[in-house]
């Protein structure tokens, strides 16, 4: 099988089934092997805090609601982790899209595993 007929991976391979849609219609992907602990993201949301053990950002909530949904946003924006496309990703779970960072303009999934 080539790289090109590997299969597109989706939001909902990765994190299980978490809370209810309704509830917490949206899911960070984020990639901790990438982070190099800038603290950006911990700068703009309150949903991210820079752990001193590893020196590293991590999410208080991976699951969040229309409230916490702008400041996650932002965070994956200014996340400079992977040549500026960031480690975090912020996906709407009712569609299976990749909202933020989206560098490839489809809501296809950009991670990096």
């Amino acid at each position: 099988m080539s790289d090109l007929d590997a299969e597109v991976q989706t939001a909902s391979d990765f994190g299980g089934d978490g809370p209810p849609v309704e509830e917490k219609p949206y899911k960070i992907i984020f990639e901790a092997n990438a982070c190099f602990g800038a603290g950006k993201c911990a700068e703009v949301a309150d949903n991210w805090e820079m752990d001193i053990a590893s020196g590293m950002a991590k999410p208080k909530s991976y699951y969040i609601g229309e409230d916490e949904l702008e400041e996650n946003i932002r965070a994956a924006e200014v996340c400079p982790a992977k040549k500026d496309v960031g480690c975090i990703h912020v996906v709407d779970r009712r569609t299976d899209e990749e909202l933020s960072p989206d560098p490839h303009g489809d809501g296809t999934l950009s991670v990096d595993w």
